[in-house]
């Protein structure tokens, strides 16, 4: 018969089919090993991936959320009693082009005639100040007068660099003045007189009893989900008399302000004396392939300006900010005023998911794929540590001669024609291809 064309054995080669060859090893060592590392990755994949992280699930973790606070209560403070009007105020950090929000509405200095003072303060945003205490400066004007802080100390002009600007009062002079009988201090160019903030002044503890009511609305585009932290109408619930708990009402959008530093671990008068930053955080995590009724927000809290205790430098929240008006002579003056507070920031987070049958398949066959691993972990094992290791190398490995090479003779583990004993224990299948070793 002639031989095959080059040409038709590229055919044939292509076409021709080629399997591993399997082996079975009778081993109750390797056989537990094997199925021991099966079970683990399906319990794995069974218990965390899809249980507990539920990755058969399509998520969406877009939120969208709108907040809206409100702020109820009344202190009193220096003789006089405030509203919500009077110490709520927006955050003093904003964004690039927005214009600047109008300071807290704090009392009004006496003997300040013809005061000019700002519009409503915008409430209701989802970062706010509740001002807790501060320090006024009254009838400040435009002009010259002795710098207050011990810094500035001096003994002649030379000690004062004219031009040079002082720590937020002004430029200085270049002369050195009496500052009272006994202490002389650089001259300032500003706003007199200037401002000591190193008084005591006391601190609004009413603020602990204040209310403050989150109204916090979903929305999860992926699947057009949307829900509040509020009651739907016709519900029952007596909204105006709730107190969130943690425990006893953990769905109630009411918090007094003091169980908040307190389930922030925070102790109310000393962070009402510093200030501070404090993150009110609600967690919207829903399985939409529940009940929609089932995707309720839960709420925690923590402090977001650091450890922050003294003495940790700058260590609190407090901010500055002015009123101005017109004296009786026509000059321009001004009520300075030191706050601190508390500064609340809401921060809204979660995702939903819902089944879908692409992530479902795609974590089935990385189940099913993983499995294997065990087939590799039981191979390193025969190759490697157990005794007739070689015995399994030469039934799983075999060289194939090259051509024209003549091939080996039969292997002696064959029993001869009509032999019945003295064999190996060697078996081979005549259909599959499979070993079976007995070790």
């Amino acid at each position: 018969m002639p031989a095959p064309r080059p040409g038709t054995r590229c055919v044939t080669a292509f076409f021709s089919y080629e399997t591993a060859k399997s082996v079975v090893v009778r081993s109750w060592v390797v056989g537990a090993v094997n199925r021991g590392v099966q079970l683990l990755i399906l319990a794995y994949f069974i218990g965390w991936v899809f249980l507990h992280e539920k990755a058969y699930q399509v998520r969406d973790t877009a939120i969208e959320s709108s907040v809206v606070t409100k702020v109820k209560g009344v202190g009193r403070y220096a003789g006089r009693v405030l509203d919500a009007a009077d110490y709520v105020t927006p955050p003093q950090v904003r964004g690039a082009g927005t214009p600047p929000p109008p300071p807290p509405q704090f009392p009004l200095p006496g003997g300040a005639g013809g005061g000019q003072g700002h519009g409503a303060v915008p409430q209701g945003t989802s970062v706010f100040v509740v001002v807790t205490k501060q320090i006024l400066t009254e009838n400040q004007a435009q002009g010259v007068c002795p710098q207050s802080e011990a810094e500035y100390r001096c003994r002649a002009d030379r000690d004062c660099r004219a031009g040079s600007p002082a720590t937020g009062s002004g430029l200085l002079t270049g002369r050195c003045v009496p500052y009272n009988g006994t202490l002389r201090t650089c001259e300032v160019r500003g706003w007199c007189p200037p401002e000591v903030d190193s008084v005591d002044v006391p601190v609004m503890l009413e603020a602990e009893n204040f209310t403050l009511l989150i109204k916090n609305s979903v929305r999860f585009p992926l699947f057009g989900f949307e829900r509040a932290n509020l009651p739907p109408p016709g519900s029952g619930a007596e909204l105006g008399r709730c107190r969130f708990h943690p425990e006893r009402q953990p769905l109630c959008p009411i918090l007094r302000l003091g169980d908040v530093v307190r389930l922030a671990g925070q102790d109310f008068p000393t962070l009402a004396a510093t200030g501070g930053v404090l993150g009110i955080k609600i967690g919207w995590v829903c399985d939409l392939d529940r009940a929609w009724e089932r995707c309720l927000p839960r709420y925690s809290f923590t402090r977001l300006d650091g450890l922050a205790r003294p003495p940790a430098p700058a260590s609190g929240y407090n901010f500055r900010h002015a009123r101005y008006y017109r004296w009786q002579d026509g000059t321009e003056r001004r009520t300075l005023t030191k706050a601190f507070g508390i500064r609340f920031d809401v921060l809204v987070y979660g995702n939903a998911g819902k089944f879908g049958i692409v992530p479902t398949l795609i974590n089935m066959v990385a189940a099913f794929t993983s499995i294997g691993v065990g087939t590799v972990l039981c191979d390193i094992i025969l190759l490697n540590f157990l005794k007739g290791a070689e015995h399994y190398k030469a039934r799983k490995f075999e060289e194939v001669p090259e051509a024209g090479v003549p091939a080996a003779p039969a292997s002696p583990t064959a029993c001869p024609p009509g032999v019945l004993g003295g064999c190996s224990r060697d078996k081979q299948s005549t259909d599959s291809g499979t070993f079976s070793l007995g070790l």
